[in-house]
């Protein structure tokens, strides 16, 4: 029996899912959009107008994540599209999280919408890990309303990789004993972070299958395409890096991080997500009477290429504006506004409660203006509700102003 059982849970079609019950709990009699053709799009007429999630009877028309919902209603007319709701993502993913730490207290993120459950000892405390997955999964569809795919392993890589097996719903399970049986016949395409690029590489070698990859001679695999082939290689042998699915973050502070359903490739729609992870920040700041000294921003590329930047501020500060001048900075050292980017992170810093500002006498920004602004909106919010006062700036961009996709509990303070 395995000392460590990993469970990678994976909500299925989730903001589909989780827009569906919102409404239904408003109004019981509604229509549930989980049965009809429909998605979860943002704005048609912007650059950002493109599918985020999609219901099963929309799939059977082939509508897919990612696609243009122009190109989305050319095969779909009658597809209904809602805009994305992220407050009550974060409210969703949060309940799920709370439901999985009542079993473990390694719970760990990969997204809005996925997070591993990591059990140590698990024979001694739960039995049989299939048996307990499928258990778990039948309590989440109880007790929160919606299903998940539950993929069970003694890693992250082979549980995740079992997980989309087939979906919806379902449990599956991918031991090493297994990996021959049903990791090695799958295309070397569904092997995690293998892109576009990858797989034509390496089809050009005559690879096709996982198995294909599995039994190539590394060396010339690496040949072709280096340290990104070797990590490759390893994944179809179920092995993975202790960094494989970590991204680093200040080992103090507090902070918020993205992974977008969609590649974000221009400069404005990455800036309205960072604008909007430094908004849920500044706003732990200022309930936590907390000053940021420093600003960390981390990102990762969609072919899963972990950077991170950070710097010291001027003054300590729990103003949005600055912690945002910042971020931006460090993401413009790291990106070139052009590669596919699939996280992003802000971590405020070296926390004080400290009031003192070091002014300049050429700063000509009103801070005790933005400070009172600032705290203005909070409570606004507080009362009336997160998206009761929002920057103009959110208005079309689709994207939440208090956490696009964000968890607003995962707080950093260590």
């Amino acid at each position: 029996m395995y000392e460590k059982i990993v469970f990678h849970v994976d909500v299925n079609s989730a903001f589909l899912s989780w827009s569906a019950l919102k409404r239904l709990k408003a109004a019981p009699d509604c229509l549930d959009l989980r049965t009809v053709p429909s998605a979860v799009g943002g704005d048609e007429e912007a650059r950002h107008g493109v599918v985020l999630a999609k219901s099963t009877p929309a799939k059977k028309y082939g509508v897919t994540t990612g696609e243009p919902l122009v190109a989305a209603k050319r095969k779909c007319p009658n597809l209904l599209v809602i805009r994305p709701d992220f407050g009550e993502y974060v409210e969703q993913s949060n309940r799920l999280r709370a439901l999985l730490g009542r079993y473990t207290d390694r719970v760990i993120p990969f997204s809005i919408d996925e997070a591993w459950a990591e059990f140590e000892g698990f024979a001694e405390v739960s039995g049989d890990p299939e048996g307990f997955a499928n258990r778990l999964k039948d309590e989440i569809k109880e007790t929160l309303g919606f299903t998940v795919n539950i993929g069970v392993s003694t890693n992250r890589l082979l549980s995740k990789m079992a997980g989309d097996f087939k979906k919806p719903d379902l449990v599956h399970t991918l031991f090493e004993e297994e990996i021959p049986k049903k990791l090695w016949p799958l295309p070397a395409g569904r092997l995690i972070f293998a892109g576009k690029a990858a797989q034509e590489k390496l089809k050009s070698l005559g690879i096709y299958t996982i198995g294909d990859l599995a039994k190539a001679d590394p060396g010339m695999i690496h040949a072709h395409l280096k340290k990104h082939g070797d990590t490759l290689y390893q994944y179809a042998w179920g092995r993975e890096a202790e960094d494989t699915f970590e991204i680093q973050e200040e080992s103090k502070g507090c902070g918020n991080s993205v992974t977008t359903p969609v590649d974000v490739t221009d400069t404005a729609y990455a800036k309205q997500i960072l604008l909007s992870l430094c908004e849920t920040v500044g706003i732990r700041l200022r309930a936590d009477q907390k000053k940021a000294g420093g600003v960390s921003v981390g990102m990762r590329s969609s072919s899963f290429e972990n950077s991170s930047r950070q710097m010291q501020l001027d003054s300590s500060t729990d103003v949005t504006e600055e912690i945002f001048q910042a971020a931006w900075t460090l993401l413009l050292r790291m990106w070139d506004g052009h590669k596919p980017l699939r996280l992003l992170n802000v971590t405020a810093t070296r926390l004080t409660g400290e009031e003192y500002r070091q002014y300049s006498l050429f700063d000509t920004v009103d801070y005790e203006k933005l400070e009172k602004a600032n705290r203005a909106m909070d409570a606004i919010r507080a009362r009336f509700g997160e998206d009761s006062v929002m920057r103009a700036s959110f208005l079309k961009s689709g994207v939440s102003p208090t956490g696009g996709g964000l968890n607003k509990e995962k707080r950093k303070h260590v």
